[in-house]
C-alpha cells in the first residue's frame, strides 16, 4: 500500500480518471526538485538587494517566502500584484511567487511615463506595486494599498526565505485562472490588460521551450525585457530545465558578448535592436582582434530583420538565428522560423532570406488570412479576454479565430507579414500606438493636421515619423514639435523625425491613407514593417 496522500483528482472529473491543472508554479517545483542545488540565476552585479548567486532551492524557497509575506498582508489568492522593474532575480521570483500560488501578476513596462503606469495599476485594481529603486522617484506619485521598493531593505520580508516546514496557504490549482494581466499598446491611447491564463503560459511555455530545444545543458541570457509578454515565456521554460539564468537589466552590446563569454551563455531572445548592439559591438571586437563567442542560439521577434542582418549573425557571429512571430494576446508564440534540414543546402543569402518570414505554425497552432488579407491564429496561447474590455475582446475574437491586426499571405505553411493594419508602431520590439502620439501632436497649437508612421530603422527596426500640416499662420520647427511630444510621453513613444507637409492623403470619407504616406519610406521593400 502507498503511503503516498491523495492529491484528489486535480480539480475534476469522474473516478479513474486523472486531469492534472496546468499550472506556472509546476515549472519551479520541478526546477528545484530536479536541480535544486544548482545555479538558478545570476542577479546583475552592483545593484541595490542583488541576489548575487541563487539556487534553485534557493529561488523555490524565496517565492514561497513571498506567498507567505502576501498572506501576512492579508493579499488574497486572485489580487493582482504589479511590478515596475527591469530585468531583476526579484522578477523572476515573482513570476512564481505571485502567479504560481494563485495571485495574479501584472507587469508593467518600467519605460513607460508616471501617468501611464498609474492608468495600469489602477485599472488592473492592483493592491501591491512593487518598485525597483531606479524608477521609484519618476513614479512617486503612483501607489498602491501596499507600495514597496525592491531595494534589498523594504522588501526584504517579501524575499525572505520560507521557514523549514512552512508552506503558504494552498491554492486549488486551476488552469484557466488568470496567471498574468500584461498592458499592451495597441490602437488606442489607453493600453489593454490581456488576460493569460496558467494554461496559456504553460502551453506556451512548453512549445517555445520544445521549439528551441531548450535543456538542462543550457545557459539563458535574459536580455529581453521580464516585462514584456512574461519574458515570451522563457522564465518558465527555462526554470523548469534547470538552465542557468543571467540577469541583464540594460542592453549593451559589449555587455552581453561579455557575459556570453563569462558565463558559457547558449540562449537568448531579443528584438532587432539587440541584434544590431551585439552586431555592432562584434565588429568593433573584430577590429581590435578580439574574438566573439559563439555556439549561441538567438531568437528574434518585434519585427523581422532585414535578410543582410539575418546573414551576418548566422555568418559574422556563427550564431544560430531563430526567428519567432506572435503577440503579447497569444502568449506569444504563434509561428517559428527555424532553419529546417532542406535548409542546409542553401547558399548564405538564400537561407537568410527565407529565415525572414514570420515561420510555420508552431505546434498546436493554427495560421489563416481572411479575405480582407488580416492574419488570423487560433491555439491555446490565445489569450482569455482583455481584463475589463469585453467588447474589445468580442472584436479580437469572432468566430473561434484572433484577428492578429497584422496584414500578410500564406506562402505555403509558411506566413509572411506584409502589413500592419492596426496603427500600430513596433520600435526596439515595443509597441507604440500611433493614435496616442498624434492626440499629443494635436496639443501643440502650431498644429492642424498630422499623422504618425513607423519608418524603416536599421536599428531599432522601425522609427516614428510625424508627418504635420501647420495651421495658417503658426509656426513650429521639427525639434520643437519631438520636445513638445518628449515632455508629455514616454520617450520610445516620441517622433524621432518630423516632416512638415502642405497636406494629408486622405478617403473620400476624410480618413487617413497611412499606406499611402508610407510608401514613399518603404519604396523597394516587399513588406510594410521591418
Amino acid at each position: 500500500m502507498s503511503n503516498l496522500p491523495n492529491p484528489g483528482n486535480g480539480g475534476g472529473g469522474t473516478v479513474g480518471t486523472m486531469r492534472v491543472p496546468l499550472t506556472v508554479g509546476e515549472f519551479l517545483e520541478r526546477g528545484a526538485h530536479v536541480f535544486g542545488a544548482r545555479t538558478a540565476v545570476v542577479d546583475e552585479p552592483g545593484t541595490p538587494g542583488s541576489f548575487g548567486r541563487l539556487t534553485y532551492e534557493e529561488v523555490h524557497r524565496r517565492a514561497k517566502g513571498m506567498a507567505l509575506a502576501l498572506e501576512r498582508m492579508g493579499v488574497d489568492q486572485g489580487a493582482r500584484v504589479a511590478i515596475v522593474s527591469p530585468n531583476a532575480a526579484r522578477f523572476l521570483i515573482a513570476f512564481f511567487g505571485v502567479s504560481g500560488f494563485g495571485r495574479v501578476l501584472v507587469p508593467v513596462n518600467f519605460r513607460l511615463n508616471a501617468e501611464e503606469i498609474g492608468y495600469i495599476v489602477q485599472h488592473s485594481g492592483a493592491e501591491v506595486l512593487l518598485v525597483d529603486p531606479e524608477q521609484d522617484a519618476g513614479i512617486a506619485g503612483v501607489t498602491a494599498k501596499h507600495r514597496i521598493v525592491l531595494d534589498g531593505v523594504q522588501d526584504a520580508e517579501l524575499f525572505a526565505l520560507a521557514p523549514d516546514g512552512q508552506e503558504p496557504k494552498r491554492w486549488e490549482p486551476d488552469e484557466n485562472a488568470t496567471a498574468s494581466i500584461n498592458y499592451t499598446s495597441g490602437t488606442t491611447a489607453r493600453p489593454k490588460g490581456v488576460q493569460l491564463t496558467h494554461r496559456n503560459c504553460w502551453l506556451n511555455a512548453v512549445t517555445f521551450g520544445w521549439h528551441t530545444t531548450v535543456t538542462d545543458r543550457d545557459v539563458y541570457l535574459h536580455t529581453l525585457p521580464m516585462f514584456h509578454c512574461n519574458g515570451w515565456g522563457m522564465p518558465y521554460a527555462v526554470t523548469s530545465m534547470g538552465v542557468k539564468q543571467v540577469v541583464l537589466r540594460k542592453v549593451d552590446g559589449e555587455e552581453i558578448l561579455s557575459r556570453i563569454e563569462n558565463e558559457g551563455v547558449t540562449l537568448l531572445c531579443g528584438a532587432p535592436a539587440v541584434v544590431a548592439a551585439i552586431l555592432d559591438a562584434a565588429t568593433a571586437r573584430t577590429a581590435a582582434g578580439r574574438s566573439i563567442p559563439g555556439n549561441v542560439r538567438m531568437v528574434v521577434a518585434g519585427a523581422p530583420p532585414p535578410s543582410k542582418v539575418i546573414e551576418r549573425v548566422e555568418g559574422e557571429l556563427g550564431w544560430e538565428f531563430i526567428q519567432i512571430y506572435g503577440l503579447t494576446e497569444t502568449a506569444p508564440l504563434l509561428t517559428i522560423n527555424r532553419a529546417p534540414l532542406e535548409y542546409d543546402e542553401l547558399t548564405p543569402a538564400e537561407r537568410a532570406s527565407r529565415l525572414s518570414r514570420a515561420g510555420v505554425p508552431a505546434v498546436g497552432v493554427r495560421m489563416d488570412v481572411d479575405a480582407e488579407g488580416e492574419v488570423l491564429a487560433r491555439s491555446n496561447n490565445v489569450f482569455e479576454g482583455y481584463w475589463e474590455q469585453p467588447d474589445q475582446t468580442a472584436k479580437a475574437i469572432v468566430d473561434g479565430w484572433f484577428h492578429t491586426g497584422d496584414g500578410g499571405h500564406l506562402d505555403g505553411p509558411y506566413v509572411v507579414i506584409s502589413d500592419r493594419k492596426k496603427d500600430v508602431i513596433i520600435t526596439g520590439g515595443e509597441n507604440v500606438s500611433s493614435i496616442e502620439v498624434e492626440d499629443c501632436l494635436y496639443q501643440h497649437p502650431a498644429v492642424a493636421e498630422c499623422a504618425v508612421i513607423g519608418v524603416p530603422d536599421e536599428k531599432w527596426g522601425e522609427t516614428i515619423k510625424a508627418l504635420v500640416v501647420l495651421r495658417d499662420g503658426h509656426m513650429a520647427t521639427g525639434q520643437e514639435l519631438i520636445d513638445h511630444c518628449r515632455e508629455r510621453m514616454s520617450h520610445f513613444k516620441c517622433p524621432t523625425s518630423v516632416d512638415m507637409v502642405d497636406a494629408l492623403a486622405r478617403t473620400a470619407t476624410g480618413k487617413l491613407q497611412k499606406f499611402k504616406l508610407r510608401q514613399p519610406f518603404w519604396e523597394g521593400r516587399d513588406r510594410q514593417v521591418n
